[in-house]
C-alpha cells in the first residue's frame, strides 16, 4: 500500500516508541504480514490481532497501551499486524493454542469470524473492537468513545474558521465513524451557527493518499478547517496552509503549524482493567466502552503545543469550561450515529 511522507514518519515514531518500551517487531508470532514480540517476562502472556497495519492511528492506540502494559505490568505483549479476514481465525487460534491467557485486537472487518474462533477457546479471555456486544463466556468488546473531546475540537474549529466552512474526511458511515463526526459538527455549530460542513468518505480504515486526495477538494471548495478522521488529511493541511484538528492519537508532529489539536483515544484504562481481571482469575465478557470516556481517562483533548499561545484566549476558555462541564457529569454530548451530510 502507497504511503505518504507523513505516515511513514508516524510509523517511525511508532517503532521508535516501541523500542523505547523494549517492545521490537521482529518476534515469532504467527502473522501471514507482520508480526513483533516482547521479551518472556513470566507475566501474563497478552497477544494482539490488528486487521490494519500498526501505522494506522486506531490500532496503534490500542498497541501503544499494550506496550505500556508490558513495561508497567510485566505482561509478555505480542502482536500480529496487516492480518486479512482469510488469515485472521487461523492467527487467533494459533495464540489460543499457543498459551496466550489474554487476546486483542481490533475485529470490525472480521466481525463473525472473531467470535467464532473466540467460542472455541472458553478459557481464554478476547476483548476486541467492536461496534456490538459482548458474547458469554469470554469475548468482550470495547470501541473508541471520544466523541466527548471530538465536540470539544468542533468548538475550536468553529471559532478557528474565517471561511465558515469546515470539512470532514472519514472513513466510512459507520455508527464509530459517525459519531464523532456529528459531535465534532455539533460543537463547532453550539458556538458558530453560520458554520456549513463538507463531508467525506473514502470508503477504506487506511489509504492516506485517497484522504488527501479528498481533503484537497474540500479545500479547493472553501474549507478552511478540516477534521482528520483518516490518515492523509494533516498532509494536504499542510501543503494547502489550512488548520487541522487531527483524531485518535496526538498528531502535532505531523504539521506544528497547522495541527490545533484533536480528540485523542487512550486504551490504557481499557487495557489495564482487561488485564486486572484476567490476572485474577475473574474475567467475564463484558462492554469496556465506558473506560474510553473523558471521565474514566479514556479520552481527552490533545495538547495545543505550539498553539498554546496562538489560540485566542476566549476560545481556550470555551473549551476548558465545557469541559469542565463534561467531566463533572453536568453537560452530556449528544451520541448522533446517523450519518453526517454535507450542507
Amino acid at each position: 500500500m502507497l504511503r505518504s511522507r507523513f505516515s511513514t514518519r508516524f510509523l517511525g515514531l511508532v517503532l521508535l516508541c516501541s523500542f523505547a518500551l523494549g517492545c521490537g517487531a521482529g518476534g515469532e508470532a504467527p502473522a501471514p504480514v507482520a508480526t513483533g514480540a516482547g521479551a518472556d517476562s513470566g507475566g501474563l502472556r497478552v497477544a494482539a490481532v490488528f486487521e490494519t497495519p500498526i501505522e494506522e492511528p486506531w490500532v496503534n492506540q490500542i498497541h501503544v497501551a499494550l506496550v505500556k502494559a508490558k513495561e508497567e505490568l510485566g505482561i509478555e505483549y505480542t502482536w500480529s499486524e496487516s492480518v486479512k479476514s482469510a488469515d485472521f481465525a487461523r492467527v487467533m487460534r494459533e495464540y489460543a493454542e499457543g498459551g496466550y491467557q489474554l487476546i486483542m485486537g481490533d475485529a470490525f472487518g472480521a466481525e463473525r469470524i472473531a467470535r467464532r474462533t473466540a467460542a472455541a477457546y472458553p478459557d481464554v479471555a478476547f476483548v476486541f473492537g467492536s461496534g456490538i456486544g459482548p458474547a458469554e463466556p469470554n469475548f468482550g468488546v470495547f470501541d473508541n468513545w471520544i466523541h466527548e473531546p471530538a465536540y470539544l475540537s468542533g468548538m475550536i474549529a468553529g471559532k478557528m474558521t474565517k471561511s465558515n466552512t469546515i470539512g470532514i474526511v472519514a472513513a466510512m458511515p459507520i455508527p464509530e465513524v459517525n459519531r464523532i463526526s456529528n459531535a465534532f459538527l455539533a460543537g463547532a455549530r453550539e458556538v458558530n451557527p453560520e458554520i456549513k460542513a463538507k463531508v467525506s468518505f473514502i470508503g477504506s480504515f487506511f489509504d492516506p493518499p485517497k484522504a488527501k486526495e479528498a481533503a484537497l477538494a474540500q479545500i479547493e471548495a472553501g474549507t478552511d478547517v478540516l477534521f482528520a478522521e483518516r490518515f492523509g488529511v494533516v498532509e494536504a493541511c499542510v501543503e494547502k496552509n489550512v488548520l487541522a484538528i487531527s483524531n485518535m492519537s496526538d498528531q502535532s508532529e505531523l504539521g506544528p503549524d497547522h495541527v490545533i489539536t484533536g480528540p485523542v483515544w487512550d486504551m490504557w484504562p481499557t487495557v489495564k482493567q482487561a488485564i486486572k481481571l484476567v490476572e485474577a482469575g475473574v474475567f467475564t465478557s463484558q462492554d469496556f466502552g465506558g473506560f474510553s470516556l473523558m471521565a474514566k481517562g479514556g479520552s481527552y483533548l490533545a495538547p495545543y503545543h505550539g498553539w498554546e499561545e496562538r489560540l485566542p484566549a476566549d476560545v481556550k476558555e470555551l473549551v476548558e469550561a465545557k469541559t469542565a462541564e463534561i467531566m463533572a457529569g453536568t453537560f452530556r454530548v449528544d451520541v448522533d450515529e446517523g450519518t453526517p451530510k454535507s450542507d
